[in-house]
């Protein structure tokens, strides 16, 4: 099953994942972050598994994010 890798400490909060796919990114309140929602956590990363449909819709994303620190595998 493919997974998104969020790398949430180098995060600089543009906003880009949010715009381009609201059902798996949320910014925090508390530091302006993208925070992947349901993301499991271990070691200041994140990742989540997804859908084989989310993929294609995914990687654009990942391509967007001007500090490329989410990685599709």
């Amino acid at each position: 099953m493919p997974k998104i890798i969020h790398y949430r400490s180098k995060c600089i909060g543009c906003n880009i994942c949010y715009e381009m796919q609201a059902t798996l990114w949320r910014l925090s309140k508390r530091d302006g972050k993208a925070t992947l929602i349901n993301g499991m956590e271990k070691r200041g990363i994140y990742q989540k598994d997804i859908d084989e449909s989310d993929v294609a819709l995914t990687m654009r994303t990942a391509a967007a994010c001007p500090v490329k620190i989410i990685k599709v595998l």
